[in-house]
């Protein structure tokens, strides 16, 4: 179940849910440990097909989103995103970090790309410069 958070620094109070789809379960860890520090809940699923049923259940604002899962790549699943969800945001985050992995998550509709390994100053500061936009 994904809960509903409410962000401190919103005038007003702006309802966010974040999902996480990741394959390994450190990473999914890491992030909600970071993103509970700033008081979100997060939600994370470990496959494609997850993240569609996750989908279908409660629209978050946010997914952090790998490419290298078990059942297809997460930059093919940016376009699903944006086609049926446009107004999510989407961060792709992934361990192949190259020109041309960028380039196409950004013309698949990714809001943001972010390489592995991230710190927590790197999450925070995404997570800020994404939401506000």
């Amino acid at each position: 179940m994904i809960k509903i958070l409410t962000m401190e620094n919103s005038a007003d109070t702006a309802t966010t849910k974040i999902l996480i789809v990741d394959d390994e379960m450190d990473i999914c860890y890491l992030l909600s440990g970071i993103l509970r520090r700033k008081n979100f809940t997060t939600h994370y699923v470990n496959s494609l097909s997850d993240a569609e049923a996750a989908l279908k259940k409660e629209i978050p604002s946010l997914v952090f989103l790998d490419n290298h899962l078990p059942d297809g790549f997460g930059m093919d699943f940016i376009h699903f995103i944006k086609e049926h969800y446009p107004s999510i945001k989407v961060v792709m985050v992934t361990a192949h970090d190259t020109p041309g992995d960028r380039q196409q998550a950004f013309a698949e509709g990714a809001d943001f790309f972010i390489g592995k390994p991230f710190t927590r100053d790197i999450i925070n500061l995404t997570v800020d410069k994404v939401m506000s936009a």
